[in-house]
């Protein structure tokens, strides 16, 4: 693997690599050592024109668990906010000897930007581009929910048959895009569910189903239910009545979660704006994998580095991983 710049791109033997090396990334994070020196020397960069903390701290942690060296680079206080520009901050980072690139960019394409353009030699790792694409979300997604389905039979296994009912901003949202591309190609079904106003203009070619009712799609039991935060500075106009309305109508409430069948899973990428898209009882109900999202997260971040800097495993180090 040379970068990972989208999902929609990603072939399904790509994604369960990433997610079989994330299980075994995940096992040695029970350990009471979880340090491994796989990416010894190597040099990781969090290049982040936008801000984030879970994203940014996630892929820190996941880089130093693996022994590589990180350096965190934020665009306030930067070059960048003197006006430098993407390729000159790029260059410099090729001079310091980069590995891989983490990037986080309010520019959709920034990324493949990035790694096409010749101006680095480093592996790029796209963290958020724009309302573009989220591919790391997405995995962390399909991990959880192939992690909490099938429990200790899960490695190996995709998505096949599974249905994803993704609810809320998904005009907005880089991880809903994400999630639709690599759900789809791992096998699952998978509805949207937003007010028209929170549904972009043309999904015809999307792999999805498409439902304005909540409570309808609850109906047709969901294996997993991800609920997607409302973007409100991300929006400049009235995309619905009132934040009361939208709760009403398409937040996931105690009578919401009742209503679900009884092994179905409550996912949100965070932050959570609780008592809009999720109440209280549902972030906090042992139906819901948030916490569990975070944790693995890390697990899959270091796979995905790993696979990035490091390449096929030799089976001596598959064994040791395990």
């Amino acid at each position: 693997m040379r970068h990972l710049l989208d999902t929609q791109h990603l072939s399904r033997a790509d994604a369960l690599e990433i997610l079989d090396v994330a299980e075994d990334m995940a096992d040695t994070q029970r350990r009471e050592v979880k340090k491994l020196p796989t990416l010894r020397g190597k040099t990781v960069v969090n290049l982040f024109f936008e801000d984030s903390t879970r994203t940014r701290i996630s892929f820190e942690a996941a880089a130093k668990r693996l022994s590589a060296d990180v350096i965190n680079f934020s665009a306030k206080g930067s070059s960048v906010s003197k006006g430098e520009s993407l390729q000159d901050t790029a260059q410099t980072l090729q001079a310091m000897g980069a590995d891989a690139v983490v990037i986080r960019h309010g520019a959709s394409g920034a990324p493949r930007t990035l790694a096409t353009s010749g101006w680095i030699s480093a592996g790029v790792v796209n963290a958020g581009d724009g309302t573009h694409e989220h591919p790391t979300q997405a995995l962390l997604d399909a991990f959880t929910i192939r992690k909490r389905l099938f429990g200790d039979a899960s490695r190996g296994r995709d998505l096949d048959g599974i249905r994803v009912t993704i609810v809320g901003d998904v005009l907005h949202s880089r991880v809903a895009r994400s999630n639709v591309w690599l759900l789809h190609t791992l096998g699952a079904h998978v509805t949207l569910v937003a007010p028209p106003t929170l549904v972009p203009q043309d999904v015809s070619g999307w792999p999805v189903e498409v439902d304005y009712d909540l409570d309808h799609a609850i109906s047709t039991g969901p294996n997993a239910l991800m609920m997607l935060r409302i973007q409100l500075e991300r929006m400049n106009a009235a995309y619905f009545p009132t934040e009361r309305e939208y709760s009403r109508r398409y937040g996931l409430d105690a009578r919401r979660l009742e209503a679900l069948p009884t092994d179905s899973i409550v996912l949100h990428p965070g932050p959570m704006n609780r008592g809009l898209e999720i109440s209280a009882e549902a972030a906090d109900s042992p139906r819901s994998t948030v916490l569990e999202q975070v944790t693995n997260g890390v697990s899959v971040r270091m796979a995905v580095l790993y696979l990035l800097l490091a390449g096929e495993r030799p089976d001596t180090e598959k064994e040791d991983l395990r």
